[in-house]
């Protein structure tokens, strides 16, 4: 069995949704496709597709398969344009997932410059607010925020996010603006629910060099983190968030920096991509265009990004949520 001519059998029938349609288009007889989707089946000993007199529709192996077909034909399709060399680039499917708030601040806004240069990428962005496993995943690579816990994959620093401590004005008319840490036990903290770390992350300040985690009154915790700055310009209580996200309230007045002098642990932002896909043209070509974006962003090389954080830093992985 032509393993390669298979996949492209089985990917022309699943996306026209018909074995007849399929075998027309790829110049085939009808009863050759069935039987090259048969033997698929048998080699693979898992059935793809579930048949029936109105409908197709893949199993949940049939899925997974679907989506590492892409991906392999895709990569043949780049590797055979590369060695004719059409000068055109780049080529084929790009997936990548980021945080929803980096995505649709940062990222999104943007994104006409990286399709206007690599015109033939067929790039298509998740939004995910949580730890992946790349080199399970069919995702091409990842930018994520937070200290990195998967060993298996490579990542390439972009930025650190700087992080303020901001309250309502009407909060601080309420309680009073505080001057100092020892202040803020008479203060109410709205906390962030981080999905790494699965549990509520405390807010701290660097203090001599060292994070360090200071516990407040609570009774309100969110896993989103734009809900979580939308109930600190609810005056709900002080909160913790990236600099990038806040920036516009402040400028507008509906949310004042306190505690300026102390300033909470940096948000390191990354590019993580499994090891077996950093040298696919699409994925390269990505990470430099991100590696430039976000140099223009935050005003730091990704070389001044991992320096930033104190050497402490490490204790406090957890700290650190992701945007």
């Amino acid at each position: 069995m032509d393993r390669l001519q298979a996949m492209q059998t089985f990917l022309k029938i699943v996306e026209m949704n018909s074995f007849s349609r399929a075998a027309d288009a790829l110049g085939m007889p009808r009863a050759s496709a069935t039987i090259t989707i048969k033997n698929l089946e048998a080699h693979l000993k898992v059935n793809l597709l579930q048949r029936t007199t109105r409908r197709l529709s893949l199993t949940p192996e049939g899925a997974q398969y679907y989506e590492h077909c892409v991906r392999i034909l895709s990569d043949i399709r780049e590797c055979e344009d590369a060695l004719v060399k059409t000068g055109r680039g780049p080529k084929g499917l790009l997936r990548v997932d980021m945080p929803g708030s980096i995505g649709r601040l940062i990222v999104a806004p943007r994104i006409m410059e990286f399709k206007s240069r690599y015109p033939d990428i067929d790039l298509t962005i998740g939004f995910i607010d949580r730890p992946m496993n790349l080199a399970q995943s069919t995702v091409d690579c990842a930018i994520c925020s937070g200290y990195l816990h998967d060993t298996n994959s490579r990542h390439r620093p972009l930025a650190e996010a700087r992080m303020l401590t901001v309250a309502s004005p009407d909060y601080l008319e309420r309680y009073g603006k505080p001057t100092d840490l020892d202040e803020l036990q008479n203060h109410t903290a709205v906390y962030y629910q981080s999905s790494i770390a699965a549990r509520v992350v405390a807010h701290n300040f660097v203090i001599d060099g060292a994070p360090e985690e200071i516990r407040m009154k609570s009774s309100l915790s969110l896993s989103d983190i734009e809900a979580y700055v939308a109930c600190g310009l609810a005056g709900a209580g002080l909160i913790q968030a990236p600099k990038f996200l806040v920036q516009r309230h402040l400028d507008e007045a509906r949310l004042v920096e306190v505690l300026p002098q102390w300033k909470p642990l940096p948000v390191p932002i990354s590019v993580q991509y499994a090891p077996d896909r950093h040298l696919v043209g699409r994925v390269r070509v990505f990470v430099e265009w991100a590696a430039g974006l976000f140099n223009q962003c935050f005003g730091a090389s990704s070389s001044e990004c991992t320096q930033t954080a104190p050497s402490a830093v490490h204790q406090f992985n957890e700290l650190v949520p992701s945007l």
